[in-house]
């Protein structure tokens, strides 16, 4: 249990984008916590990518302003480059996985330890999750299949979401969390890129109207991943 509540809410983003900013001026607004995965190699650079029948900015947060930006919340690994992790060799897995960390662990001032994995669909298996978790100091990465339930899960090397921000049962999904009443230790745990609401996959007021009705409620704990998971 968290501080003796049976409920816990936690956010992840992935990517490191410029939106976060905005992000988590929301976040901070309704007392929320999250997780925000980044690659420390794109660092500052600028870009586009074209989503929804849009062009939206995909502009990296610089090095020298992770530790402002994201203060209060949890920086994690996202690998250095963003590669699909199962196609790549032991070694290049944990040089991806191993020295993003490190390098985030020293732009933050904490030892970095949490992750996402990078890249769509089944973007991690047992034999990646293996690798991770016994050659770098990794202690929880999440992947992107959504279970839609709030239990516990043994498996922290290959954590599944409750819901990606993006899908239509969001809604359906924070009542039942909301309604719940529970003596199990149950966990809210919603994923996304920020640059997705520019695309207007889901809008920015839409969001906030949800951390409105997650905040602020005595039955639940709000922290970051490694807050509610480790």
């Amino acid at each position: 249990m968290w501080n003796g509540k049976t409920k816990a809410v936690t956010f992840s983003f992935d990517d490191g984008v410029t939106q976060d900013i905005r992000l988590i001026e929301i976040l901070n607004r309704y007392g929320l916590k999250a997780t925000f995965n980044l690659n420390s190699e794109f660092l500052g650079l600028e870009g586009t990518l074209d989503r929804n029948g849009r062009a939206v900015r995909h502009d990296k947060i610089p090095a020298d302003r992770v530790k402002e930006i994201y203060k209060g919340h949890e920086v994690a690994v996202h690998t250095l480059t963003h590669p699909f992790l199962p196609s790549l060799s032991d070694e290049e897995i944990v040089r991806q996985v191993e020295t993003d960390r490190q390098n985030l662990s020293e732009i933050c001032g904490y030892e970095v330890v949490s992750m996402a994995y990078p890249c769509g669909g089944e973007n991690n298996d047992d034999r990646v999750a293996e690798i991770i978790k016994n050659n770098t100091g990794v202690k929880l990465a999440r992947g992107l299949c959504s279970t839609y339930d709030f239990g516990m899960q043994e498996n922290l090397y290959r954590f599944k979401p409750t819901v990606y921000y993006v899908e239509e049962c969001l809604d359906e999904v924070v009542d039942r969390f909301l309604a719940l009443n529970t003596y199990t230790p149950s966990l809210l745990y919603i994923w996304g890129h920020s640059y997705e609401m520019d695309a207007e996959y889901i809008t920015w007021e839409k969001f906030e109207e949800v951390c409105k009705r997650l905040s602020f409620r005595d039955d639940i704990f709000y922290g970051t991943n490694k807050e509610v998971l480790l």
